[in-house]
This record gives structure tokens, sequence and C-alpha cells, in this order.
């Protein structure tokens, strides 16, 4: 199926028809305060990508139809016959966050190469090219369009660091085309997107590692044995706590301008009023992928775009994926719940943010088992820090003859956790903040088994994200192997930790518990439900129904 670039057009629908409450959308902008108008922005997009399709910079195709016919001995990349020795060449497909540290941790793996730097934002390249020529003495090539990436025969995978709404068809189409993947968190922006993805990777013989950096700590790992092994008695309930600082990102109207009117904040922080020579440079269009066409917004893009429901799923699915995945898995839960209730709300000043920055969601599967899960944006206290009374002797200073004064004085013992997790069982409870462990017994809380050592894990304070060099190192030894059985965190499961956000997001927007039929990924006589398990995607940026 050939695959055109587009630089405009309407939105459709996932049959391909125009959706008629946008048709009709203005795209055009405002001259005044320093505006350019769309049609002039996205002109300028649309001769930046002609220019490069005419170098042969950019791709007009889509994966080949032998591949998407399922014919994989077609493929004739290196990608299925990497050897013990053989280098191994990686693409990075978004660079301007996430997708940098992804660069710079597959760099440092010996007789790892990352060839391509692949982003719609060319002003991002050169800055970036240097980190990277700085560790392994060679400068990335670039490409515009992550179709061009797939036709190279020497990648042999692609590490994914999109917005959320481009991870499942990034994804698709590599398999698709013979390479592997490496796909930040969360996999897909909804549940069928994520279940294409496992069918994807399934059909293609491929090896896709979820970006599940937990799955690789030593710590995480101890922890979640010493559960399954029954440390603190039988699991009953696992809580997931996301307490980022996330003040108001601001109200800006549509268009490219300057002033204060256009002031919006990206985590805290003043944004960037970014020019239309800047936005000439982006390929604001194929950003847009699958979602509907809308006109520029500043808190429509870079970083914030994570408010938003057409690219993003909230804080629930931005940082909470990571907690999710720890709660599901001290569970031991390998299914989905059957029952979902989330209430929340977005709190403080007027903004663009469509998302809650304050929500709660508790889950239950079929064994009555729980999972709770909290997001707090706004000010809070940390949950489970621990203090110690201690008794300390004291000189009378009013009378050196008398005994010393016997005090209390309350010592913390253990820090609160904002980004954790809190499991309780029948014997006792688990507290794990980042890489760190502690258990705790009986009614007087008496100190049990725990790490003895921390790790490197998610940074809260690092809007790029963190997380343990050792996911990567996995990822690149699966490819070694040719084993999905090596991998720490298969599609499979990352599908399964992603779903549980985008459940949560189905029942705060419905405002309704949910009953969920986990084998067959439907709601129970809920169709209005059920259509939020997917999204109406833009042609020709559409995941198929048959991959």
């Amino acid at each position: 199926m050939a695959v055109p670039l587009r630089t405009g057009g309407g939105p459709s629908t996932s049959s391909g028809q125009v959706n008629p409450t946008l048709q009709g959308r203005s795209s055009k902008m405002a001259a005044n305060n320093g505006q350019i108008s769309r049609r002039e922005f996205l002109g300028k997009t649309t001769q930046l990508a002609a220019g490069a399709v005419a170098a042969g910079m950019l791709s007009s195709c889509a994966p080949s139809t032998a591949l998407r016919a399922g014919k994989t001995t077609a493929v004739s990349t290196k990608a299925g016959v990497i050897g013990a020795n053989d280098r191994i060449n990686l693409a990075i497909i978004g660079i301007r966050g996430r997708g940098m540290y992804l660069a710079e941790g597959f760099a440092k793996i010996p007789n790892v190469s990352v060839k391509t730097f692949c982003d719609i934002d060319a002003n991002l390249f050169a800055e970036r090219i240097k980190k990277i020529e700085n560790i392994q003495h060679m400068a990335p090539s670039t490409a515009g369009d992550l179709r061009r990436v797939f036709e190279d025969k020497d990648i042999d995978a692609v590490a994914v660091a999109t917005p959320n709404h481009w991870h499942a068809l990034a994804t698709i189409w590599a398999v698709q085309s013979g390479k592997h993947v490496y796909v930040e968190k969360p996999c897909s922006h909804n549940i069928f997107e994520g279940r294409k993805m496992v069918e994807a990777a399934r059909k293609y013989n491929r090896i896709v590692q979820a970006g599940f950096q937990n799955r690789s700590l030593n710590n995480v790992r101890e922890a979640m044995k010493f559960l399954h092994d029954g440390g603190i008695g039988e699991v009953y309930m696992a809580r997931g706590l996301c307490f980022k600082e996330r003040d108001s990102i601001g109200k800006v109207p549509d268009g490219i301008g300057k002033g204060a009117q256009y002031k919006y904040f990206v985590w805290n922080n003043p944004g960037v009023n970014y020019d239309a020579d800047y936005m000439g440079r982006v390929d604001y269009d194929t950003w847009l992928g699958p979602a509907p066409q809308r006109p520029f917004n500043y808190n429509r893009f870079h970083y914030n775009w994570h408010w938003n429901w057409d690219y993003g799923n909230g804080d629930i699915g931005n940082q909470g994926p990571h907690q999710f995945d720890i709660a599901r898995w001290g569970l031991n839960k390998n299914e989905h719940p059957v029952k979902v209730s989330s209430m929340g709300g977005y709190f403080g000043p007027e903004s663009d943010q469509q998302t809650p920055n304050t929500q709660s969601a508790t889950f239950e599967y079929a064994d009555g088992k729980l999972l709770q899960f909290d997001v707090r944006g706004l000010y809070t206290n940390d949950e489970a820090a621990m203090l110690k009374a201690i008794k300390k002797s004291e000189a009378n200073v009013a009378d050196s003859n008398a005994a010393p004064k016997i005090i209390e004085e309350l010592v913390k013992i253990q820090d609160g956790i904002l980004l954790g997790n809190l499991f309780y069982g029948t014997k006792g409870w688990m507290y794990l903040n980042g890489s760190v462990w502690k258990t705790y017994f009986g009614r007087k809380n008496e100190p049990g088994p725990c790490s003895e050592v921390s790790e490197e894990s998610a940074n809260p304070n690092d809007p790029a994200g963190a997380g343990a060099d050792g996911h990567f190192v996995n990822f690149v030894d699966a490819l070694r192997s040719g084993k999905k059985e090596d991998l720490n965190c298969p599609i499979e499961t990352g599908f399964m930790s992603t779903a549980l956000p985008h459940l949560a997001n189905i029942s705060y927007r419905l405002g309704r518990t949910l009953t969920f039929d986990g084998k067959n990924e439907r709601f129970v006589s809920d169709s209005q439900a059920d259509k939020m398990l997917t999204r109406d995607y833009r042609r020709p940026y559409a995941v198929p129904e048959w991959v």
C-alpha cells in the first residue's frame, strides 16, 4: 500500500471518510501580533519535504506489500542474522527528549552504533549529532520521515521515542519492514493499538522490547521475587503513586506568536515561542500523524502534548505506566482486571490541559485482588514516610548536679514515596521507592528483609525520563541471541501494563465504573466504552485491523 507524504487534508475516520465535524474547521491563523498564517507555515513545511524527496531523503512508500502480506522471507535486512560479534545498527525515531537518552545509552554499548536520527523537527539534529559523535566517534545520518529508516537494509533495529500517538504505527511499520524494536512506554495510545503491536511482533517474528526499565533493575527484580515467593504472605492489594509537581501550562491561542497572550509553561518553566523560521523546519503534518488535523498550538506541541487526549494520556499514562507495571508485576497478574473505576479532574488556573492533574483509579481482578493508583500534580504530602522516637539524655543546664533529662526525639528512618509502590499482604507490607525496597511485619511494623543498596531508577525531575542502561543491554543481548525469551519486558508484557492507564482513562472520561471482558478485550454491554478502545485515524496514518 502506497503511503504518500501529506501536508494538509482533512481528518479521516478509520473507514477513510472525512470527519464532517472537523472538515469545515478553519486552518488559517491570524496574521497580526507577529503570527504567520497556517497556510504559510504548512507551505514552508511542504517545501522542505519536497526538497528532501528530490534529494532522496524521504520515502513516499509504506513498508513493502510483501511484508504486509506476511511474506517475511522477502526481508533482506541483516536484522534476523545478527551474530555475537556483528555490529548492531540502530535508528532513533524521535530525538528531542527521551529519544536522546536512548541514543546515548545505546551508543555506549560495545559494538552498537546509532546509525540514524529520525525526527520531524530538523532544528534538533546538529546539537544531538555532535553529542552522539563524541560518544561513538561516528556521526549519525538523519531522516525526516521514519519510512525512509525502514527502507534502510543496514538498520537492524529502531528505538521509538515519539509522542504516544505514534508509538504503535511506528512499531508496526518497523516490524513489517523486518526491524526489531525498542518502544518507549506507554506502548500505545489506546488498547486496540497495543493488541495490534503484539500481533505484528508475533506475525513478523521480530524482537520488540517495551521501555519499562524497572524490569531490568536487580533490586526491583529481587523485590518481585520476594513477593511472589510469599515473603509478605498473599499479596491482596498493590498501590501505585505518581505525585509529580505540575503547575498550569497556561492558555494560548492557536498559531505562532509571542507576547503575553502566547505565554505558556512546560513542566513549571516558561515555554519557547517557536517562530516561523523554526517551524519552517518542522514537518507538522507528519507530527500529527494518526491524530486529527488541527491548527498548530504551543500547548499541543513539544512535551505539552502529554496533556491533550489526541496525542497523550495524562500523567497516569506518562509517568504512571512505570508504577502500574510494578504494581501488576507484584500482584503476579498476567490478565486484565474485570472492573475499573476512576475519578478526578483538572484543578487550578484555567489552562489548555484536557487531562486530569488529580486522578484516582481502582482495579479489581477476577479473584478480588485490588490495584489502586493515585496521580497528584498539585501540592501534596508523600506517603509511607516513617519516624522513630529515639530517647536521648540532655544535661540539666540549670543545675549541673541534677540528673540528665531524658527526652524523645523523632528521627526519620524512611523517606516517603512520591513515585513508587506499596504492596499489602496477609503477613506484612512492602515499601518500594525507586529501587529501594523494605518490608514490615506485624502490628508494630517490625522490619524484615530489604534491599542492600540503591540503583538508578526513574528520576522525577528529569523531563527526558531516566532508567537503567541495563534495559538497553538486555534488548541488545536478545537481538544477539535471537530469543524473545531473553527480553525482560517483551511487548506482550508491556501491553498488559499499558492497558491499565488506558482503562482508567476510559472510566474517568465516561464518569462511571466499567466491567471489562479481558479475554475479548471489550467492555461488557457498553458500546460507548468500546469506542474508546480505539480512535478515528487520519489517513494514511491508520493502525490497521489486520497487521
